[in-house]
């Protein structure tokens, strides 16, 4: 036995953490066997389907605020939990995009990217036997803290049948009991629903009469299409006392690398997220901060260039998918196309998982997708594909048909 492998925590596995491949984060698990097939065919394009953020930077403008301000001796001290500026530019924002109009900054803290944020909260609210209600299929990282801190997981499942809303209504008397938190993510990661007013009403009803706090993760709230309005659950009378959000400027404004978030809830909730921040981390670098408050400011321009490139290449997704013998429409929000699995090749090899499915697709077509079986089988596919102009989507988007057809695939 290695020195480490009996000094490894409980939460990890103790020394069984390294006899098993499972304890890789699913998408560092992709990115591997995605890199082993690229480098058995180097005179190939992958075409990269399962990416899950931005294709594009962020906008020169924002870049040019960073740039500006980071050499500014006043930025470089810590910011601890955040800039003034920064909050109230969230504040206009969500004002603005949501039509919330009594948030004020003391409602609002930074964060340095969702992630850690939501590893986080837990460590406000989470103590041993605790329950946090998850959706699945999500995020892992909404329930991978919880489970560290003696918590346990009830995944409420996201199925067609339910329209891949959590069925809340039919969750056990004593699992409620034990419930302290309720993740929520709509536009949905992987499915693509979004939340309606109708569903946050019963939620937030949901959580006053279970004493159960909400954590509705926004990650895709501003990318909408056609007539669908981007909403937050925030704005149902009285969800600022039972909710914690977290809002990203990761996916509408391709900052994905800059690593900034804020979270938005009641004083007391915020005061709880700053005593976990202040032991966990120093804060995002002022100058990020500020180009991230323009960012906020100038929200209109910089994400409508965004939905118009994902609206029309999911039209073009949609038609691909579906002349190949997917069954699938247009989203109205977020970035990916959550469809069921192909039932296996004509004449051929059976898919009995999505991973299976995922697997034969990329080693075959060299096509990376997202597998899902959390809830059924289905394939994840993103429209942030690499591809700098309409005609290089069109030609992505031939070669995406070309490959699949060729698979011979049985639906």
């Amino acid at each position: 036995m290695d020195f480490i492998d009996n000094k490894v925590s409980t939460r990890l596995g103790g020394s069984s953490f390294f006899e098993s491949n499972d304890k890789l984060y699913k998408f560092e698990k992709i990115k591997k066997i995605t890199k082993e097939v690229k480098s058995k065919f180097p005179d190939v394009k992958l075409i990269d389907m399962g990416v899950g953020e931005p294709d594009q930077m962020a906008d020169s403008s924002i870049v040019d605020i960073l740039c500006m301000e980071a050499g500014k001796p006043e930025n470089r001290f810590y910011s601890d939990n955040g800039i003034i500026e920064f909050q109230e530019s969230a504040c206009r924002y969500l004002n603005n995009m949501y039509n919330l109009k009594n948030i004020t900054p003391e409602n609002i803290v930074h964060g340095i990217g969702s992630k850690p944020v939501l590893a986080m909260i837990p460590l406000c609210f989470i103590n041993p036997e605790d329950i946090c209600l998850m959706p699945s299929p999500a995020y892992q990282v909404l329930g991978t803290y919880s489970k560290f801190l003696g918590g346990e997981i009830y995944k409420l499942p996201l199925c067609p049948e339910n329209n891949f809303y959590p069925d809340l209504d039919n969750i056990p008397a004593d699992i409620k009991k034990r419930s302290k938190l309720l993740y929520l993510n709509y536009p949905n990661n992987p499915t693509g629903q979004i939340a309606t007013k109708k569903f946050y009403e019963h939620a937030v009803k949901f959580a006053k009469e279970n004493d159960i706090i909400i954590v509705s993760d926004l990650a895709y709230g501003a990318l909408t299409y056609g007539d669908c309005i981007p909403l937050s659950i925030l704005s149902v009378d009285g969800a600022l006392d039972v909710c914690i959000e977290i809002h990203s400027l990761s996916k509408a404004f391709n900052m994905t690398g800059w690593r900034l978030a804020f979270v938005v809830g009641s004083k007391k909730a915020m005061q709880l997220y700053c005593a976990i921040k202040g032991h966990t981390d120093s804060g995002q670098f002022r100058a990020i901060q500020k180009a991230g408050a323009y960012a906020l400011d100038n929200y209109h321009n910089l994400i409508n260039l965004n939905k118009e490139r994902y609206s029309r290449r999911f039209d073009l997704l949609i038609d691909v998918l579906n002349q190949v013998g997917f069954k699938t429409n247009k989203p109205d929000a977020g970035f990916y196309s959550y469809v069921k699995i192909p039932k296996g090749v004509k004449n051929g090899v059976r898919f009995s998982s999505a991973e299976e499915a995922s697997l034969y697709i990329l080693s075959h077509a060299l096509v990376s997708t997202v597998p899902w079986d959390d809830c059924g089988s289905f394939l994840r596919f993103s429209v942030t594909y690499d591809a700098n102009s309409l005609t290089d989507e069109i030609n992505v988007m031939n070669e995406l048909k070309r490959r699949l057809l060729s698979l011979n695939l049985e639906f």
